[in-house]
């Protein structure tokens, strides 16, 4: 990788820095190392740069997941009955307040910007900003890409590409189908996500996605689902060293196995879609999110987590409509 190397002193536990510049997904390659906030904050804002620290130690990588926020660039606006500003701000909160110690990096999967407006993301940076840690950001059929590149990929944010977290690396793949509520990982895409395991060989891989590989068991989600996962497990299936894939879309919590893959969706922080259902039904769970511990040895710890003194005081509007739209 291009770029200039520097020393950061005992500040960041010995760690090794290289700020290289950005460019297209494959070069969106950020290696993250237990720093603290701040001067991950100052380090990342410098002329734009991405910011790369390898670790010099095992250690348990703890992750929060948030996906499909439905964001509106009116603050005050609603999707499936929910203020979806609202509601994020209180996931926030809530899991701010699960651990004494903040998350290594908030993973954010999709459906960001309901309305695709720059308000939208910009509502996300600000509710997260504060936090002091990296934001892994991916597109969902409701986002804007490029628009979103732009909004989420610097400045503490990244957009696709991966992340490296001590023994564990981070792909992030876009799914997005223009103009579509399916997803397809496009050949391109395919190509990098092989890149990034085949230079990730040395570490054990979370691959992230919105639209998940297979089917969840709601025919109707299923069938707005990624068009081609099957030809997505075939290139991840190559690596050994990827354990698992996570995703958003299906506004539920999921896990199955495909083959030694251990395949995870989480809930919205917005509404939520009742499982194994053949139409559309809003399900009475409040908005929620996930904590994941990515450990030395390959194995993943994870828990959802709910809302709680978040009363769904009547089933959500039943809206297909707006899903797919």
């Amino acid at each position: 990788m291009p770029g200039r190397e520097a020393r950061c002193g005992s500040a960041c536990r010995q760690c090794t820095q290289t700020l290289a510049t950005g460019g297209t997904n494959a070069d969106r390659y950020t290696d993250f190392a237990a720093v603290p906030g701040a001067l991950l904050e100052s380090l990342a804002q410098r002329g734009g740069r991405k910011v790369r620290w390898i670790a010099m130690n095992s250690r348990v990588v703890r992750l929060l997941h948030v996906t499909d926020p439905h964001l509106l660039g009116d603050e005050s606006g609603q999707i499936y009955d929910v203020n979806t500003s609202l509601s994020l701000r209180s996931v926030l909160q809530q899991a701010r307040s699960d651990h004494a110690a903040l998350p290594d990096a908030i993973l954010v999967t999709g459906d960001i910007a309901d309305d695709c407006s720059s308000e939208a993301y910009a509502h996300l940076r600000s509710q997260l900003q504060g936090w002091d840690v990296p934001v892994l950001c991916l597109p969902g059929n409701h986002d804007a890409p490029a628009l979103m590149a732009r909004m989420l990929g610097s400045d503490g944010f990244q957009y696709c590409g991966r992340a490296g977290f001590g023994d564990w690396a981070i792909v992030l793949l876009d799914s997005h189908l223009p103009r579509n509520p399916s997803g397809r990982v496009a050949a391109p895409e395919l190509e990098r996500l092989a890149a990034e395991l085949r230079d990730a060989a040395e570490r054990h891989v979370l691959v992230c996605l919105h639209h998940p590989p297979v089917p969840v068991g709601s025919a109707w989600l299923d069938a707005v689902g990624l068009q081609n996962g099957a030809e997505v497990l075939r290139v991840v299936e190559r690596f050994s060293n990827v354990r698992a894939m996570l995703a958003g879309h299906v506004h539920q919590a999921f896990e199955t196995r495909a083959g030694r893959l251990r395949i995870l969706t989480t809930p919205s922080t917005c509404a939520q879609f009742t499982p194994d259902t053949e139409n559309c039904i809003m399900d009475l769970r409040p908005p929620g999110y996930r904590w994941l511990e990515l450990l030395a040895d390959g194995s993943i710890r994870t828990e959802v987590c709910w809302l709680r003194n978040w009363e769904v005081s009547r089933r959500p509007t039943d809206s297909r409509a707006s899903f797919m739209s």
